[in-house]
């Protein structure tokens, strides 16, 4: 879709607890304002601090300038494939997905409806997680279970982090010069939540994370991928249920599992002062991702750029060298010089030689998410 559009998007972003929020003029690089409202309990008052705090003299916003307000759902499942305009229809098919998001989706409705409430004058559009990700081909999302079974329960790959993957991919476009359509770019979100996606000329076309945000690479505290057969097996010899099983997988593995950190700062002191179990740890994470780009490389046939972005990969250095390290022969060529320290604007850190670029962008998804508001009601 277009995101060339001109408005005022406040864009919401709604956790259990906690609102993060900015407006966004779309013709102006930063945002007008940005803030996080902490400790909700009842997001009908958390949109009210929100309007009190934008209110105030000097916040350099004016409310009765919006266009838009946007809100961020994690989960919209095969229905919604674009950004949406929300109605009272929306809002219940979202609190139906919520069985495949239950830690997300009813939060982010709850802040729909607040805000819907706020402001009822206002368009108010959803930007889904999975939304992006509505381009992969069937072969790609298609799990190898029984067709009844997956078709009945919704079992299929539907990816996360779609609008982080949407921006980043079209960003490193236009950095290199050329339109979204014209690349093939590898986006490696690396955060505490980290996937990696695929997009050929500016469509997703494979992505690392599936069913849920578990699959894929390894991550702070998820397992990433692994052996289906393990949850069998620890019900069998271990006891324990699906839901301790769950919880260990998500909450319990990862780095955390294998290092006892989650931070990826904390494993790399503890590897520097010898940790063994530290060491391992970024062998495995970095192994993981080499896999992936070795994957959508073969998949794509050709990949120009891949890209970087999030808070470890924008901030590590040290996981940039070791996702790309024995790649050059295919192409991939880090120059550790460039690549050293954290990088707060986009910056290239192959070398000059290197036939694949290698970016480091980071990522704005309150942008995308009101650059797609925006658009949806233009």
């Amino acid at each position: 879709m277009s995101v060339n559009y001109t408005g005022i998007a406040l864009v919401l972003n709604c956790g259990s607890s906690s609102i993060k929020y900015q407006v966004v003029d779309t013709t102006q690089d930063a945002p007008l304002a940005s803030g996080l409202v902490e400790r909700v309990t009842d997001h009908n008052e958390g949109v009210r601090q929100i309007i009190a705090d934008l209110s105030q003299p000097g916040s350099g916003v004016d409310l009765s300038t919006l266009t838009v307000v946007g809100h961020r759902v994690v989960q919209g499942g095969s229905e919604f494939t674009a950004p949406t305009v929300v109605t009272d229809e929306v809002e219940d098919h979202i609190a139906k997905l919520s069985t495949l998001a239950p830690l997300h989706n009813p939060a982010n409705l709850a802040g729909i409806t607040a805000a819907r409430a706020a402001f009822p004058e206002i368009p108010h559009v959803v930007v889904f997680d999975t939304a992006f990700h509505a381009t992969l081909p069937e072969a790609a999302y298609t799990y190898a279970i029984d067709r009844r079974v997956a078709e009945e329960h919704g079992v299929r790959r539907y990816g996360f982090h779609g609008t982080s993957h949407a921006y980043v991919s079209r960003e490193t476009a236009r950095l290199m010069g050329k339109a979204p359509e014209d690349v093939n770019i590898i986006v490696l979100h690396l955060g505490n939540g980290a996937s990696a996606c695929a997009v050929q000329g500016g469509r997703s076309v494979d992505t690392s994370m599936g069913l849920t945000p578990l699959e894929g690479l390894v991550m702070g505290t998820r397992s990433g991928d692994i052996d289906p057969a393990v949850v069998m097996h620890l019900g069998r010899t271990a006891g324990m249920d699906v839901d301790e099983v769950d919880a260990l997988l998500n909450r319990q593995s990862g780095m955390l599992g294998l290092t006892g950190y989650s931070d990826m700062r904390d494993v790399w002191t503890a590897a520097d002062q010898g940790d063994a179990a530290a060491k391992l740890g970024l062998e495995v994470y970095g192994r993981r991702i080499k896999g992936y780009i070795g994957k959508y490389l073969a998949e794509m046939g050709s990949v120009d750029a891949i890209v970087f972005t999030a808070g470890v990969g924008e901030n590590d250095h040290g996981v940039r060298e070791l996702a790309t390290k024995g790649l050059a022969g295919l192409g991939i060529e880090l120059d550790l010089e460039r690549n050293d320290g954290r990088k707060k604007q986009a910056t290239l850190v192959s070398t000059d030689a290197s036939p694949v670029q290698i970016w480091v962008v980071p990522t704005n998804e309150e942008r995308e998410i009101a650059l797609q508001s925006v658009a949806a009601v233009s």
